[in-house]
């Protein structure tokens, strides 16, 4: 496919570079022992750092399909460039550095870089030693990117070359930001469901997207471990079993605001009936709307089994009756509208606060998160004409009244 022209000043390649850093972090990490922590942008594009207290400084490049890191691209310069400064600054020789490169380029077949492949070809005898093959390499430079990395090299003994170089891995052919998701589903979700590991990457990436963000803008300092990631994992994991669903919205809110008084939806009128304040009526929205959308969610991603929606209603519904008779029991025709009213919440009540220890009452065993059951029978207070449930004794027959005798 030709390339498609792009203004002058796009910084789409720069853009794909930012987000490859952390969906390659996130790889790495998933293959570096447990207690190997990263940080981004600190001495390089990746800090990872052992368990030992060994540092490797990872530079990353996401380069154009069939791209050549030949002996005086820049980008290998550049990167050694940040590297010398460190290597400098932490005592060289004794410092506890090494350096990566990560690379979607290939090295050139025949440049010396090929010495710094994780497993270079076998060098004969006669073959020129590795700091000979660099100064002569820069020696040729006429970049003026490059020379000021040469004269900065040259500050260091032969020995210290020596050091540095042997210091330095080149990873070429890593993988490129659209083949990690699938590299991570299929090394490391073994034990999730086939269906469910799309799904399970984008909470996992989600997650990890906003961890980084907190560590780059300082709310979080430390560095991110191995281990973190794959308690994260495993969790995510837990949710998509059969006995589990995900749940994605705790702590969400509608994006519109919150009218607690002109609110017209059935389940919010039954709540003013009943005389319920004003923060609670505002509860009882982000409960339904929590609900709505989860189930939306869990439906989209095809997570519910054929009739669990109406069975889990069908159990609400029926267990709602039977607490509704108890509390309504006493009630007769010419109960006062007070009486009434601590009918209507006493059953809310018990629904907002009771029917979630019910163990049967939950969706599935292990989905516990209140807004489930709240929000549900927010849902079925809400179906018109006719709501399934109801918290006020007559809410019926001034419904009936209010709609003309329609229901």
């Amino acid at each position: 496919m030709a390339d498609i022209p792009t203004d002058k000043f796009a910084a789409g390649k720069q853009g794909l570079g930012y987000i490859y850093q952390p969906r390659l972090a996130l790889l790495k990490l998933l293959q570096l022992p447990e207690h190997t922590a990263v940080l981004l942008e600190k001495d390089d594009d990746l800090d990872l750092v052992s368990s030992d207290g060994s540092k490797i400084l990872a530079s990353l490049k996401h380069k154009a399909r069939d791209d050549l890191l030949t002996d005086l691209s820049t980008d290998f310069w550049k990167s050694v460039n940040i590297w010398l400064v460190r290597y400098k600054r932490d005592g060289r020789a004794v410092s506890n550095l090494r350096f990566f490169m990560l690379t979607t380029s290939v090295v050139s077949s025949s440049s010396f870089l090929t010495r710094f492949l994780p497993d270079p070809q076998p060098i004969s005898a006669d073959a020129a030693p590795l700091v000979e093959l660099a100064n002569v390499t820069l020696s040729k430079t006429n970049s003026q990117t490059i020379i000021p990395v040469a004269e900065a090299f040259n500050e260091l003994s032969d020995s210290e070359k020596q050091d540095f170089l042997e210091r330095i891995m080149i990873f070429d052919g890593s993988p490129r930001i659209e083949d990690i998701p699938t590299l991570v589903m299929n090394d490391h979700m073994r034990s999730v469901r086939r269906e469910y590991r799309s799904s399970v990457f984008q909470r996992l990436e989600g997650w990890w997207i906003d961890t980084i963000i907190k560590q780059l803008t300082g709310a979080y300092h430390d560095g991110v471990y191995g281990y973190e990631i794959s308690d994260k994992l495993s969790s995510f994991a837990e949710e998509y079993k059969s006995d589990n669903l995900p749940i994605t919205f705790r702590g969400k809110e509608p994006d519109h605001d919150i009218d607690t008084e002109f609110d017209t939806r059935l389940f919010v009128k039954q709540l003013r009936h009943i005389g319920l304040s004003s923060n609670r009526i505002r509860s009882a929205i982000i409960d339904y709307y929590r609900a709505f959308e989860q189930r939306s969610v869990w439906a989209r991603e095809s997570l519910l089994v054929s009739g669990e929606v109406e069975d889990y209603e069908y159990r609400l519904t029926e267990e709602w009756e039977r607490y509704k008779n108890v509390v309504f029991e006493k009630l007769s025709v010419d109960s006062a509208d007070e009486a009434l009213i601590d009918a209507g919440n006493a059953l809310y009540n018990w629904a907002e606060f009771e029917a979630g220890k019910t163990g049967s009452l939950r969706i599935r065993a292990l989905v516990s998160e209140p807004y489930v059951l709240r929000g549900s029978y927010h849902i079925l207070a809400n179906k018109a004409p006719k709501p399934s449930v109801y918290w006020h004794p007559h809410f019926l027959e001034h419904l009936h009244t209010a709609l003309g005798g329609s229901i």
